[in-house]
């Protein structure tokens, strides 16, 4: 049995602003447009410390970890057949301003050197990430050096947040001053996009030029949206649509009654919680966290609100992953207590707050407002008033990845990829989201070593500390993990329930009702189609049927398997990471797809201050989450404009 919290005694991140070139472009591999010249790279000042590099010596610092030689089986070059160059360009002096970006060029730059591991630092300013340098041999070859081993790394590639876009699109778009680029796709996936008419609908067709074996089964596609899970499953019993995304709780018996529909149900990864911003009062008082923490019914709100299957949270990732249940439970349920905190710190007329929910359903959050209602109630009986906030979806995700939410928040995560990282890192790790305020380095230091060791012993070690450590900051309250269905017309092939709520509309086959179009519909509007910059599931959806990453997730599972890149594979050290790409994959516009393609679009996420680090909130939330942090990142960090840097 787990030992009870202490605290229950209560009860009694410059980089280079963008891809540029020092007038040198390689002698591996076609480029796709001319080079631009060198005066187009920013001047400024090299740090001390940074000498200027050879393209070899520079690849060589970016492959190789801090003390250790490069062996010959571990360079790309070595492995490519007829890669006899050096890899990659010297390196421009860094720069502390965004660039204008028609100076990226067709190089392939060694982005990241010279990140100091050992310091954790960049160019003098404090980098919390573990991607060292992202390199490029020649046109088919990527490789990824962290600073430390990356066990994950394939299943954090293989989430759609990093899909690859093509570099001189990119270049073209992002930023226009109409915002089309957040309403448009250019991928190289089964599906193309055709267009999001007022809003109302996302219209898709195949792709004639798809890479694949297997071509989009329907000809078009239709996603739609309905908050109300009622309302969906009315337009699917009336034939309208082929398949909808998550049965309200109950109506799970009705769907399996009905002989016309398919049932198609999945244990929960994912976690309902109640969030605090500890940058702001009255959060930033730990004793009222801890009031909150235990004042809250879980298992009613269970009981009344959650599907078939659901379950009480003891930590905050669900325990079905490995490591994610070590250290000890929530603490019970003490309304008293909680009620008695909370008096003593804010008198007789307790604490006035709001509480923001949003009313999209999720897997985790199915019947939002009624849940919100609830919660509200509980929270009057430990004298905590709630005046209940209800923010238009896409509005509340950027609130909550910008730190915008000051009072109580409800909120949850599904899995992306199942692991304990996906869970913890995002959310309190180096590079934590900004909605619960300043990452708790408590939490934060020892999901750095579990995330990257493979060591059984270490990981459990460091998995205990970290939850023990949740439990004593409290920046949030667990819930549930909730259980979720998916439901579809009898017909419809290849019906699709995944657990990471990745449905592949391009691999169904429509019902008889609907000839070669599929009709989908799930819960909510996306805020935008740049999926680099997004992190709701209506989104990632949407995204998912016209890009692709270097891997994917294989169909109704969570196995990572190889889509733009053919292979990534590890050095002894699980350091390095070089991925093959695939060779005659065609981008919807007519644009091949390159080596260049990568480094630029994670670049534009994994730079603060890349001409292309721009989207719908420019949070760029999950890259800091499964990568630990920025390069340049937006704020503390000495950049000029900026607040200095903290000095612990």
């Amino acid at each position: 049995m787990a030992n009870t919290p202490r605290w229950l005694s209560l009860a009694a991140t410059g980089m280079i602003a963008m891809l540029v070139l020092l007038a040198c472009t390689p002698a591996a591999g076609p480029t796709k447009a001319p080079a631009t010249p060198a005066a187009a790279t920013p001047a400024a000042a090299t740090p001390a410390a940074a000498t200027p590099t050879t393209a070899a010596s520079a690849t060589a610092a970016a492959e190789t970890p801090a003390g250790e030689t490069p062996a010959a089986s571990e360079s790309p070059a070595a492995e490519t057949p007829g890669a006899s160059v050096a890899l990659g360009t010297p390196y421009p002096a860094p720069v502390t301003t965004p660039g204008d970006p028609t100076a990226i060029t067709d190089s392939y730059p060694n982005y990241g050197e010279p990140v100091d591991c050992t310091a954790g630092t960049w160019n003098g300013l404090p980098y919390k990430g573990n991607l060292q340098s992202l390199t490029a041999p020649d046109p088919q070859h990527v490789v990824f050096t962290f600073c430390n081993p990356d066990p994950a790394f394939l299943s954090k590639i293989a989430f759609i947040s990093f899909g690859i876009n093509d570099s001189d699109w990119l270049i073209a778009h992002v930023g226009n001053a109409d915002n089309s680029w957040l309403e448009t796709l250019n991928g190289t996936g089964a599906f193309k996009l055709d267009g999001w008419p007022n809003k109302a609908e996302i219209d898709y067709s195949r792709f004639d030029g798809y890479w694949g074996p297997d071509k989009a089964v329907p000809a078009t596609a239709v996603l739609q949206y309905q908050a109300e899970s009622a309302a969906r499953l009315q337009a699917l019993q009336a034939g309208t649509i082929d398949g909808m995304t998550l049965v309200g709780p109950t109506d799970f018996e009705t769907v399996t009654n009905d002989p016309n529909l398919s049932l198609g149900p999945q244990p929960g990864l994912n976690t309902l919680y109640l969030g605090m911003n500890h940058d702001y009062a009255p959060w930033d008082n730990p004793e009222v966290r801890k009031a909150i923490a235990i004042g809250i019914n879980r298992q009613q709100i269970v009981d009344n609100f959650m599907p078939p299957g659901s379950e009480v949270a003891t930590h905050f990732t669900p325990c079905t992953l490995p490591f994610a249940c070590a250290g000890d439970d929530w603490p019970a349920t003490d309304v008293a207590a909680a009620r008695a905190k909370i008096t003593e710190i804010f008198g007789d007329a307790g604490l006035t707050t709001t509480l923001a929910y949003r009313p999209p359903a999720r897997g985790y959050l199915p019947l939002p407002a009624e849940t919100a209602v609830e919660f509200q109630s509980q929270l009057e009986a430990i004298n905590v008033h709630a005046t209940l906030d209800e923010q238009e979806s896409g509005t509340y995700i950027a609130n909550s990845n910008t730190g915008k939410l000051t009072g109580l928040f409800l909120l949850g995560w599904g899995a992306d990829y199942p692991d304990i990282t996906n869970f913890l890192d995002y959310h309190f790790g180096a590079g934590c989201t900004a909605a619960f305020g300043v990452c708790y380095p408590d939490i934060a230091d020892p999901l750095t070593t579990g995330g990257q060791t493979a060591d059984e012993a270490a990981r459990t070690a460091a998995y205990t500390e970290a939850n023990n450590a949740i439990l004593t900051e409290v920046p949030m309250v667990p819930i549930s993990h909730g259980s979720f269905a998916n439901a579809y017309l009898k017909d419809v092939g290849d019906q699709q329930i995944s657990p990471l709520s990745d449905e592949f509309l391009y691999r169904m086959t429509p019902s008889a009702a609907h000839g070669d179009q599929l009709i989908f519909m799930q819960t909510g509007k996306p805020k935008s189609l740049f999926c680099a910059d997004e992190s709701d599931g209506e989104a990632l959806r949407a995204c998912l049927q016209v890009m692709e990453p270097l891997y994917n997730f294989e169909e109704n599972g969570t196995g990572a398997i190889p889509a733009l890149a053919t292979d990534c594979s590890a050095n002894d050290e699980g350091t390095v990471w070089t991925c093959t790409l695939r060779d005659g994959v065609s981008y919807q516009d007519g644009s091949s797809f390159e080596a260049k393609d990568v480094i630029v679009t994670m670049a534009s996420m994994w730079d603060g201050l890349s001409p292309l680090h721009k989207g719908a909130t420019g949070a760029f939330s999950y890259w800091s989450g499964f990568f630990g942090g920025f390069l340049n990142p937006p704020a503390p960090c000495g950049i000029e404009g900026q607040p200095a840097c903290p000095t612990e």
